[in-house]
């Protein structure tokens, strides 16, 4: 059909803006609480967790969820147990990556709320524990 465009690439660029938007918004506030952030979006063989951080001597491994609504609950109910075994995987494969494995981890999320009214950050310390 002549001059048609899909919207499924709008639609996944769209997904991608709020997902930076979400992950900026949540870096500013881990900074603010004080942590350091140490990499954003790390990559692996196993999959990607959003943000690594250090916070008190700990190494924290951050997913950050946000949601325009509750309609399909709760930001940090989207992470379940799956994506908890996901991110174990990477978090362990970075850990040896770095020559780190003798250091204190854990995982925290970073729930975000987009509402009218104002967006609503929510930090989640120790939020799972390593699943395998």
């Amino acid at each position: 059909m002549a001059g048609a465009r899909s919207t499924e690439g709008l639609s996944r660029s769209n997904n991608i803006e709020k997902g930076r938007k979400g992950e900026d918004m949540a870096a500013a506030c881990l900074r603010k609480e004080g942590y350091r952030i140490v990499e954003r979006n790390y990559r692996c063989l196993y999959g990607e967790v959003d943000i690594i951080a250090m916070d008190a001597g700990d190494i924290v491994f951050i997913e950050v969820k946000s949601r325009k609504s509750d309609n399909f609950g709760s930001p940090e109910e989207a992470v379940g147990i799956t994506k908890q075994k996901k991110i174990s995987r990477v978090a362990l494969n970075y850990l040896r990556e770095k020559g780190l494995a003798d250091h204190n981890a854990r995982f925290d999320i970073v729930a975000i709320r987009f509402m009218p009214q104002g967006n609503r950050i929510k930090l989640i310390r120790n939020a799972f524990d390593l699943s395998y």
